[in-house]
């Protein structure tokens, strides 16, 4: 399976903190876990030509994770047209923490997707409440953060159709963390854990959870619908046969 792992690059550029704990970038240390797992990945990056999601890249690419926060703004518009097209045809998407403010998230869910945030290092522990999905395989009934930046409801999102994880904080907020959605033949998860300041990608059980995820997404080799005019499939009432 083909993995693009997107991510905006920027935090790491600026913020000693992130690049002591990501000097990869965040992107970087997330594709070397799933090329661990076997899965062959690529990475692209904002500031890339075309932010490195060129026709060519999305059209060999199974699964697109999403990590995006102070530039959202300047993903082209094309571009997010480009990828929510390719999600319609049948690719994955992985919708990573704060992308739940990319244009490209809020084009496929349609609304705000705003909700409430406190960033001052507090406990996070997610509850898994649908344990036979196969995106909590091999997760135990909950994983706990030590530092991490509060989400709390209401979520300004579409009713998901699978809700997998809900978060409660220290603070006392809960959270809608793991929610999934089909558009069109295209699987999309959104995951909210992976604040750039602390280490939450490199929780193993973090891992886990995108590992799953990944082949979760995985498209399905059918054909999209034939859409517009269709011709009878019998022949009707009163018409001659030739």
């Amino acid at each position: 399976m083909k993995v693009t792992v997107w991510n905006e690059n920027r935090h790491e550029q600026q913020n000693p903190v992130v690049r002591d704990a990501y000097p990869n970038g965040i992107h970087g240390t997330i594709a070397a876990f799933l090329q661990s797992e076997g899965f062959e990945v690529r990475t692209a990056t904002l500031d890339e030509p075309e932010h490195g999601l060129t026709n060519e890249v999305l059209n060999d690419t199974d699964v697109l994770i999403w990590w995006g926060h102070l530039a959202h703004s300047e993903v082209k518009d094309y571009i997010v047209e480009k990828v929510k097209q390719r999600v319609l045809d049948g690719m994955g998407l992985i919708v990573l923490h704060s992308g739940h403010f990319s244009k490209i998230f809020k084009a496929l869910m349609g609304t705000s997707c705003d909700l409430k945030w406190r960033e001052i290092g507090e406990k996070e522990r997610l509850w898994i409440v649908n344990p036979s999905h196969p995106i909590t395989t091999g997760i135990s009934e909950y994983i706990e953060l030590e530092q991490e930046e509060m989400y709390g409801e209401h979520f300004d999102i579409p009713q998901p159709e699978e809700l997998i994880f809900v978060s409660w904080f220290e603070g006392g907020e809960v959270f809608r963390s793991g929610c999934t959605y089909t558009r069109g033949n295209g699987k999309v998860f959104y995951f909210r854990p992976g604040h750039e300041t602390y280490p939450t990608y490199h929780n193993k059980e973090i891992q886990r959870v995108l590992i799953n995820a990944v082949k979760w997404a995985e498209p399905v080799s059918n054909q999209r619908p034939v859409y517009g005019y269709a011709n009878p499939l019998e022949i009707l009432k009163g018409e001659k046969s030739e």
